[in-house]
């Protein structure tokens, strides 16, 4: 009886042994890239692979009409994604407010291997490997650049004849998670309609090197992912999913006419203060049988 219960504890630990060995041989291992990937003008991202054909295209009239909606309505439409909001930029335009999709880019400090990688990169994919240029000669009208750079102690992205040849292609705006060149040649009537949210504005020519292009990339303390629409002004940044855009808008334009009316209702002087914001119930009864009228 010993030996038998020997014998399967001695089995036991054999097929323990085969099972574990077997799995560290029969684990997946990384494929090669097929041919030609590396040369792809957008990296490639298996985020981004798992998320498309999930992400709609947000619309030029939906961008027209969320240009026009305070910052903070939009935000109180965003649910969990009220996170997305980054502030602490500089903008070029004071005043300005600028609505897009998000063409992404993340950027290293250089070193002699990278920098030989990156022109090998470039030559195989054709592009420029300044990505700035980049932006000048593939983006999309609408697209606002979204450049992950090292934040207040990054590196610059461009400077004026950057920015020039990004506005000149239809883009729309630019965020940087770091700096820009050429404050004051940015603020002059040529970029009238382009603004530049930056951390800073710094004299030093551009080094730090474009590693992937319309891909994730981290601003502040959030994700932000190609094709996000991008919402600005000098209050900070909003970054939500396209699948959003009509929700968020149907919502924040709710919001705004409701404060619209709240503001009429304090300007008569005929209600306190604590009727009017928020609205009593008598108030806000008052107020959605007006809105089912119209």
């Amino acid at each position: 009886m010993q030996r038998l219960v020997m014998c399967v504890l001695a089995l036991g630990v054999g097929v323990t042994l085969t099972a574990r060995q077997g799995g560290a041989q029969g684990s997946r291992v990384d494929v090669p890239a097929p041919d030609g990937l590396r040369a792809n003008r957008t990296t490639f991202s298996p985020v981004m692979d798992v998320l498309r054909g999930t992400r709609p295209e947000v619309t030029d009239d939906q961008l027209d009409q969320l240009a026009e909606l305070p910052l903070e309505a939009i935000w109180g439409a965003l649910g969990d994604y009220r996170v997305n909001y980054v502030r602490g930029f500089t903008s070029t335009q004071p005043g300005a407010r600028v609505a897009g999709r998000a063409l992404t880019m993340r950027f290293l400090p250089p070193r002699p291997d990278l920098v030989k990688a990156i022109d090998t990169l470039a030559d195989e994919g054709d592009w420029d490997r300044r990505y700035y240029a980049r932006a000048a000669e593939e983006a999309r009208p609408g697209d606002i650049v979204v450049a992950e750079l090292g934040g207040s102690d990054g590196h610059n992205l461009f400077g004026a004849m950057g920015a020039l040849g990004s506005k000149l292609h239809g883009v729309a705006g630019v965020i940087i998670d770091g700096g820009s060149r050429d404050l004051i040649e940015l603020q002059d009537d040529m970029f009238d309609g382009f603004p530049v949210f930056a951390r800073f504005f710094d004299v030093h020519t551009t080094s730090w090197l474009g590693v992937e292009w319309n891909a994730p990339v981290r601003i502040g303390e959030v994700t932000v992912l190609p094709g996000d629409v991008v919402v600005a002004d000098d209050s900070g940044a909003l970054f939500f999913p396209s699948t959003l855009a009509q929700s968020v808008l149907d919502s924040a334009s709710a919001r705004s006419e409701l404060e619209e009316y709240e503001r009429e209702l304090l300007r008569s002087e005929m209600y306190r203060f604590r009727d009017v914001y928020p609205l009593s119930p008598e108030l806000r009864e008052e107020y959605e049988t007006q809105r089912q009228r119209r």
